[in-house]
């Protein structure tokens, strides 16, 4: 699947974005190594601390059916506004997969990074030996 193509997924999953408060549409779009796609959308809630992002739900949605290997996050939040995963994100998809990638669009520009970039050191206790 290509880049854009990924990213198309991100954006019709943005389309379902619950976001009343803060008026931030995400969507997000997860390939796995097995070759399928599961996309999500930010999910708000009154009390902010509940609120999930669009990229854990997209990755949790492929975790509840047994995929725990992931290629390439798409991820488009409103137009023309510098995007990136946010912090808390970055850690759990990093549980995962360190070298994933991650695409975002900009002014219509596609920009990719990888995880290890936004998150160079990431925190895993799966390669700890304890």
């Amino acid at each position: 699947m290509t880049d854009k193509e990924l990213l198309e997924k991100a954006k019709k999953a943005r389309e379902y974005a619950y976001a009343p408060y803060s008026k931030f549409f995400v969507g997000a779009a997860i390939l796995t190594k097995s070759g399928k796609v599961y996309t999500g959308c930010n999910v708000e809630n009154s009390s902010y601390g509940l609120t999930v992002c669009a990229e854990r739900i997209a990755l949790f949605k492929g975790v509840s059916v047994g995929e725990k290997e992931f290629l390439k996050l798409a991820v488009i939040g409103p137009e023309n506004v510098p995007f990136s995963p946010c912090g808390a994100c970055r850690q759990v998809l990093f549980e995962f997969s360190p070298d994933l990638t991650i695409i975002t669009l900009y002014n219509n520009e596609i920009r990719s990074s990888s995880l290890k970039e936004l998150l160079p050191e990431g925190f895993s206790l799966t390669h700890l030996r304890l």
